[in-house]
């Protein structure tokens, strides 16, 4: 334990963000360089000696949290970086994306605000890269046997790390022009600089990694092709197909799902575009569906110059505290406000798009909205509450429904599905195809970055062992395991 005191004696204290009217004339992350690391020490010393860390069972990871947290306290920051690595591949990631429920496990946050686990982690792993601790580690002889892995996402690129510590020849294969899937093209640079992706690919690249982008599995080649070029196949495909809005008005110009709005502005950071070909500067902004990938689009629109910038959210607005059906433990749905909200626009809550207007050149022009409300169960519009906002871009942000069954590889490889349209897996994440596994959102379903990348450590343990009949590389879940809900 760090300091036996350390939770009486110390408050929570969480890392600082830039001025509003500073940040969002840049894309560089909100956070103010340097501030966690002078008061990182006493937030660390105030994990309690509780006997059962409940944060282990928050964290799908497993992570060591307890004994980092202790190492932080005392200082000793090459220690804390191999505790933190030894359950987690990436922990610069997930320290800024990740909605932490390892916090909501904490055993003090029964009573007290709960230990920054987050910023802990986050201000031990970028210690560690600045004194050059974080080093590639190349298998010491490599076993014959080649992998490919589908996807550049967390699970793809965990799963392709551990496999080839373990000493197997692996590529992976990315669509897009960039290695990264969502961390790349998803996440706005506000969130995380894309700086600490491309590290970590170089750190993978000198252990043996060997990366393919611009190939799409299913349209530029066969899967089944792929599955005869290699001794075994991870999917880390993500759930890339998107909820969409079947309401009158739909068809209009000026709509745009969030994963076509968001990767456009991050390819200007990336120095594709001078600017975006589809901007918000100076237009009312309607942003549909109140998750992390509603915020995300908030926040880019903020930066953009947007006149305006509205939020809706089909359910109604959750409390500040715990609610009784979501006890401790249990990961609560709390109001959150964001670093993207706090620069702005309006949350609107329990209403539902009924349709939308358009003007003579068929661009949007307004969004008719009604209030609803919970009757019996189901969500039911309140008579007389129509209304109609000013909406000159609308983003779509309502969640994905499974992997993509257009680009040919969920037929190619002839796989089955599960009833929720994910690909379906056994026991060490292998599908009905031998040698073919699957990590991620595509076996999973929409989840946290947590989870992704657990899975991927997970399956490269399965393949590990289909590869060569045992494995010691660790599996933090089963396919199965789902987060600690109520």
């Amino acid at each position: 334990m760090a300091d036996p005191k350390g939770f009486l004696n110390h408050g929570r204290e969480v890392a600082q963000t830039r001025p509003v009217g500073e940040r969002v004339q840049d894309w560089n992350e909100v956070y103010v360089p340097g501030s966690l690391l002078p008061i990182i020490s006493k937030q660390a010393s105030r994990c309690m000696d509780c006997g059962i860390p409940f944060c282990h069972n928050g964290c799908p990871l497993g992570n060591l949290i307890p004994e980092w947290n202790d190492y932080a306290y005392r200082e000793d920051w090459s220690a804390a970086s191999e505790r933190l690595h030894a359950t987690n591949n990436f922990p610069e990631f997930t320290g800024r994306l990740c909605p932490a429920p390892c916090e909501s496990a904490c055993v003090l946050g029964i009573n007290q605000p709960a230990v920054t686990i987050k910023n802990v982690e986050v201000s031990i792993i970028d210690k560690a890269w600045d004194a050059n601790d974080v080093k590639p580690q190349a298998p010491e002889r490599l076993s014959g046997k080649t992998v490919a892995v589908i996807g550049s996402g967390p699970a793809g690129l965990a799963a392709a790390q551990q496999l080839t510590r373990a000493g197997h020849t692996v590529a992976v294969y990315e669509r897009a022009d960039r290695i990264g899937g969502l961390l790349r093209y998803g996440i706005p640079e506000f969130k995380m600089e894309k700086r600490h992706i491309n590290r970590r690919i170089e750190q993978m690249r000198a252990e043996g990694t060997k990366f393919r982008t611009g190939v799409e599995i299913g349209r530029d080649i066969d899967a089944a092709k792929l599955r005869r070029r290699y001794d075994a196949v991870v999917i880390a495909a993500g759930s890339t197909t998107a909820r969409d809005l079947p309401v009158p008005g739909r068809e209009l110009k000026g709509i745009y799902q969030a994963m076509e709005y968001l990767p456009l502005a991050n390819k200007v950071q990336e120095g594709d575009y001078v600017t975006t070909p589809v901007s918000a500067e100076g237009k009312h902004v309607v942003v549909i569906g109140g998750g992390d990938t509603g915020a995300d689009c908030v926040g880019t629109a903020h930066r953009q110059g947007a006149a305006s910038v509205t939020q809706l959210e089909i359910m109604p607005k959750p409390g500040e505290d715990r609610a009784p059906h979501q006890p401790w433990p249990t990961f609560p749905m709390l109001y959150k406000v964001t670093s993207a909200h706090e620069e702005g626009g309006e949350r609107v809550y329990a209403v539902n798009t009924t349709h939308f207007e358009g003007d003579e050149d068929g661009n949007v022009q307004a969004l008719h909205l009604v209030e609803v409300e919970f009757i019996e169960g189901k969500l039911t519009p309140k008579p007389g509450t129509e209304r109609k906002i000013p909406a000159q871009l609308v983003t779509l942000a309502m969640g994905f429904t499974g992997t993509d069954r257009e680009n040919g590889l969920v037929d190619q490889f002839a796989l089955d599905l599960d009833e929720r349209g994910n690909v379906a897996r056994d026991a060490e994440f292998q599908t009905n195809v031998p040698g073919v596994f699957v990590a991620g959102d595509a076996g999973r379903g929409q989840s946290l970055i947590v989870w992704a990348i657990a899975e991927g450590r997970s399956a490269a343990r399965g393949v590990d062992r289909f590869l060569t009949g045992a494995s010691d590389l660790p599996a933090p879940i089963r396919p199965t395991d789902r987060a600690l809900t109520a």
